[in-house]
């Protein structure tokens, strides 16, 4: 037997095995991660003594230190879900459609899971111009409270329905988007950050004033939305079983927020993400090369103010009450926080990042009037163990790869 041959067939049988043990050990790889992800968010939300929540928080930075020391750990993570990106979508969807029913009847966790989505939204929103372009916005609250106040007037003046308040409300902070993006365009930096906090207090004290819009007590009485008949303020049934109404909400804001990760993953592989990164990169350099920075910046804008306006719409109707105090400048703040710390420009930090803090103040009541100073002191440390995010932005690959 030629040599050739003979070395062929020894390392025949040998390479489909090879495949079959990269597979199985990407399969785990894959379901272990997301079992584990769902896993630590169940027990952070049902635990309630201290000790017990610390107990997490240590393990949280124990395995984001980890990760800091040894990357090549993260990175045979993501090659294992990007070689197996359909069965970590599906597992991944069945485990989200699936989760409420671990909670139950219990109306408090499903609730902290709607707010969780409602503003992975708008941290999303906000992250195609923080991460993607390094535009400075401090005016995401105003627009999530513009969606909201538009939808709440159509409803309560004019009787509208939620779903046709959708679209208005959307274009409606759209509008405003561009209009806070164009002045903003004759600033960079520090001075465009004014500008968008200047926009932002304008929009709360308007919302604060104004008779129409409710004053301060702002607007009451806003009516669950309904789908085929099913009200979303009435409990849902699925064969026998039963979910409180809240289960409504949270996969009305499951969906919101799938539709945002799929905005936002076109537009990052599309000619418009290309150059908010040029943006990012060297703003100078990328208008010498012949992209329109006046446009992108403004569009950037455009965007965020449109899917915060659905967050504010869905928010509006979730709770049926909304006022000014809803969406202040400590709202963009806490936002702006949110998308630094998941890390700029990764959809899948920046949503990890927003549950994290968005349940955090919930589970140091237990420090009463020090419970910001321990959120603070949190913040600092897990930032310190990744400066930058927790799962801070890949390397952008370019052709045919994603």
């Amino acid at each position: 037997m030629d040599p050739v041959e003979t070395k062929a067939a020894a390392s025949g049988p040998a390479a489909p095995a090879a495949g079959q043990a990269g597979l199985l050990r990407d399969l785990a790889t894959v379901a272990a991660t997301i079992a584990g992800t769902a896993g630590l968010l169940w027990a952070f939300l049902v635990v309630t003594g201290t000790l017990h929540v610390l107990a997490i928080l240590v393990a949280m930075a124990a395995g984001l230190w980890l990760l800091q020391r040894d990357p090549r750990w993260e990175a045979a993570i993501a090659a294992s879900f990007d070689r197996l990106r359909a069965f970590a979508v599906v597992l991944g969807a069945a485990v989200a459609l699936a989760y409420p029913f671990a909670f139950g009847q219990n109306t408090y966790h499903i609730h902290l899971l709607v707010i969780c989505l409602l503003y992975s939204v708008l941290t999303i929103a906000l992250n195609f111009q923080l991460g993607s372009a390094n535009i400075p916005n401090f005016a995401t609250g105003a627009t999530y409270g513009i969606g909201a106040y538009s939808s709440a007037l159509l409803a309560l003046n004019f009787g509208w329905n939620f779903w046709a308040t959708l679209p208005v409300a959307a274009l409606a902070a759209t509008v405003f988007g561009f209009v806070i993006g164009l002045p903003s365009m004759r600033t960079r930096d520090a001075y465009l950050a004014l500008v968008t906090i200047a926009c932002g207090v304008i929009i709360h004290q308007l919302l604060n004033n104004f008779e129409w819009t409710g004053g301060a007590q702002g607007l009451i009485g806003i009516p669950a939305p309904s789908l085929f008949g099913h009200s979303f303020a009435q409990p849902m049934q699925f064969f026998g079983l039963r979910l409180p109404s809240q289960a409504n909400f949270y996969y009305l804001s499951l969906g919101l927020l799938l539709l945002a990760v799929i905005v936002a993953r076109r537009l990052h592989h599309s000619r418009i993400g290309l150059a908010w990164n040029a943006l990012r990169a060297d703003e100078i350099a990328a208008r010498s090369v012949g992209i329109n920075v006046v446009w992108y910046k403004v569009l950037a804008f455009a965007v965020d103010a449109f899917l915060a306006a659905f967050a504010g719409v869905v928010y509006a109707f979730y709770v049926g009450y909304i006022a000014p105090d809803n969406f202040t400048f400590l709202v963009s703040v806490m936002l702006m926080t949110m998308v630094i710390v998941g890390g700029m420009d990764n959809v899948i930090g920046v949503i990890i990042g927003t549950f994290l803090l968005t349940l955090l103040p919930e589970k140091l009541r237990a420090f009463s009037d020090y419970r910001l100073l321990f959120y603070g002191v949190v913040v600092i440390a897990f930032l310190t163990i990744r400066p930058q995010g927790l799962f801070p932005q890949r390397l952008r690959r370019y052709g045919g790869g994603r």
